[in-house]
C-alpha cells in the first residue's frame, strides 16, 4: 500500500511537470472549474461563456476581445477521455431555440475544451505570431466541493455539527423523530441503517429545496451509480457508546469509507488540477428564504474557501500544491434586479465571503465577488408609484408563460443589515420582504457575431482569463 501510494504520488508529480513544460513552451492550458450551489445556473453560465467567447460582440470588458487580439475561437475534443463532454450544442439550442427553455441541470462532472487563437500584445506582437490558448472548462456539482469539509472531521464531530444544524431546520423533524427511536449502541441492523439513510437523505433534499446551502454529504443528493451502496448508507447519530458490531460503529466506518472512496478520488483526479475556479451562488434565493438561509450560505462559503487553502495537515497538501490562482464568487440572476441594485448585490456577495477570506491564506490566490446574469431574461422599466418612481424588471413567468413586471424589494446599502440578523439566528427579516420570481428565458434574435445577452460575463471572463490572453 505504501509503495502504491508513493508510485501514485510520483506519477502525479511527473504529470504536473510534463503539463508545465508543455504549457510553457507550446500551447498554454487553463483548467477552469465551474461549480454552483443549489440551482445557481452552472449549465447556463458555461453555455453563455462559451457562446460569447465564440461570438464576442457582447464582450467589451474582455480586453483581448475588444482589442481584436482574439483572432479565432473554436471547440476541440476534450483531453480527458473518461470524462463526459459538456453538451454545449444541446444546451445552447434549448436557450436560443424558437421555444426557449432552461436546460436540465447536469448532475455529474463534465468537460469542454475551447481554444482561442490570440495575437500577443506589447513588444512580442512584432516578434511572434498568434498562439493558441486552450480553456478546459470542468463542470461539477457544488455539493461535491462542500464535501471537502468532511475530510478533516471524525464521524462524531460530523454528527454533532450536522445534528446541531438540523435542530434549527423545520425540514429535519422526521429524521430527528427517527433518531428518538434508534439506539446507536444496539447491534447493527441493515434495515435500520437503510431507514436512517433514507430519512436523512429526504431531510437533506428538503433543506436544499428550502434554500439551505450546506447539505452534505453531497453524493446523498446526487448518488448516481453509488445509490444504495454502503458508502451512502450512513447517517449522523448522537454521541454515545460504540461497541463492536454496533450501529454507531458501522456508521462511523461507512463515513470513513465515503471520505476515502468517494470524496478523496474526486479531489485527487479532478479538483487538484484546476487553475481557476468559479463558484456560482443564488444569493437572491437565500435572501428570499430568510436570515437562517443567508447564515447557512455564509458558512458554506467559508467551507468552500477552505477547499482552496491546503493547510499543513491537509490531505490536499500532497496532491494539490498551490495551483488555484483565481477564484470568482458570482451572485447569479442579477437580471432579476434593476441595475440600480446590482452594486448592492455585489456588496452582499463580497460580505458573504469576507470573513473567511480575511482569515485564510490562499497562497497568493486572487478572489473576487460580483453580480452577474449569464443569460439576461428580463428588461427594465420604471413606473410611477405612490408619488415616486419604482424600478422594475419585466419578463416571461416560468409558470404560466405570462408577461409580468416585478419589484423584488430593496436590498440594503449596508450588507450588515442582512448578515447581522442572519448571524443572530433571526427567524425573519424585521423591516423588509424580499421576493423571488422565476423567469423563463426570453426569445432571442441574435445578430451575426453576437452571443446571448448577459450581465457582466465579459468582466467575469476578464478576471478569470484576461492575464492568460495578453
Amino acid at each position: 500500500m505504501v509503495i502504491g501510494a508513493i508510485s501514485d504520488s510520483l506519477g502525479r508529480g511527473v504529470e504536473r511537470v510534463g503539463s508545465a513544460v508543455s504549457e510553457t513552451f507550446f500551447e498554454p492550458v487553463i483548467r477552469l472549474g465551474v461549480t454552483g450551489l443549489a440551482r445557481a445556473g452552472k449549465t447556463v453560465f458555461i453555455t453563455s461563456l462559451v457562446s460569447n467567447l465564440l461570438d464576442r460582440g457582447r464582450m467589451p470588458g474582455l480586453q483581448a476581445a475588444s482589442s481584436g487580439r482574439i483572432e479565432a475561437a473554436f471547440l476541440q475534443p476534450q483531453p480527458d477521455d473518461t470524462v463526459p463532454r459538456f453538451d454545449y450544442e444541446a444546451y445552447l439550442a434549448a436557450l436560443t431555440g424558437p421555444e426557449p427553455h432552461w436546460p436540465e441541470s447536469t448532475r455529474a462532472i463534465s468537460e469542454l475544451r475551447l481554444s482561442l487563437r490570440v495575437r500577443p500584445q506589447g513588444m512580442l506582437s512584432g516578434m511572434t505570431g498568434p498562439r493558441t490558448v486552450h480553456i478546459d472548462i470542468v463542470d461539477y456539482p457544488g455539493e461535491w466541493l462542500l464535501d471537502l469539509g468532511l475530510m478533516d472531521q471524525s464521524y462524531d464531530d460530523w454528527s454533532a455539527e450536522t445534528l446541531k444544524r438540523a435542530a434549527t431546520r423545520d425540514q429535519s423533524k422526521a429524521y430527528l423523530a427517527q433518531l428518538d427511536e434508534t439506539d446507536g449502541a444496539a447491534e447493527l441492523s441493515e434495515a435500520t441503517a437503510k431507514t436512517l439513510a433514507r430519512v436523512f437523505t429526504d431531510y437533506l433534499q428538503s433543506a436544499r429545496n428550502s434554500g439551505y446551502s450546506d447539505c452534505t454529504p453531497g453524493r446523498f443528493l446526487m448518488p448516481g451509480e453509488l445509490e444504495g451502496s454502503p458508502a451512502l448508507t450512513f447517517a449522523p447519530l448522537p454521541a454515545g457508546e460504540a461497541p463492536r458490531k454496533s450501529l454507531r460503529r458501522e456508521m462511523a466506518r461507512r463515513f470513513e469509507a465515503y471520505k476515502s472512496q468517494v470524496v478523496k478520488p474526486f479531489f485527487r483526479d479532478h479538483f487538484a488540477r484546476i487553475d481557476r475556479q468559479v463558484v456560482l451562488v443564488d444569493a437572491l434565493d437565500a435572501i428570499h428564504n430568510g436570515p437562517r438561509a443567508v447564515e447557512d450560505l455564509r458558512q458554506a462559503m467559508s467551507g468552500i474557501l477552505t477547499a482552496f487553502r491546503p493547510g499543513r495537515n491537509s490531505f490536499l497538501t500532497a496532491i494539490m500544491g498551490r495551483r488555484v490562482e483565481k477564484i470568482l464568487f458570482a451572485a447569479t440572476k442579477a437580471d432579476h434586479l434593476h441595475h440600480t441594485q446590482h452594486k448592492r448585490l455585489s456588496a452582499i456577495m463580497e460580505a458573504l465571503v469576507r470573513d473567511a477570506r480575511d482569515r485564510a491564506d490562499f497562497a497568493g490566490a486572487d478572489t473576487q465577488a460580483m453580480a452577474i446574469a449569464a443569460l439576461r431574461a428580463t428588461v427594465e422599466e420604471s413606473r410611477n408609484h405612490n408619488g415616486g418612481t419604482l424600478d422594475l424588471v419585466r419578463g416571461t413567468l416560468l409558470d404560466g408563460g405570462k408577461q409580468a413586471a416585478f419589484h423584488p424589494g430593496e436590498l440594503p446599502d449596508d450588507p450588515s443589515h442582512l448578515l447581522s440578523p442572519a448571524r443572530q439566528g433571526a427567524d425573519a427579516w424585521l423591516d423588509a420582504d424580499y421576493q423571488v420570481m422565476r423567469f423563463a428565458p426570453a426569445k432571442l434574435t441574435l445578430r451575426p457575431g453576437e452571443g446571448p445577452p448577459h450581465i457582466r460575463m465579459d468582466r467575469a471572463a476578464e478576471f478569470l482569463l484576461g492575464d492568460k490572453l495578453s
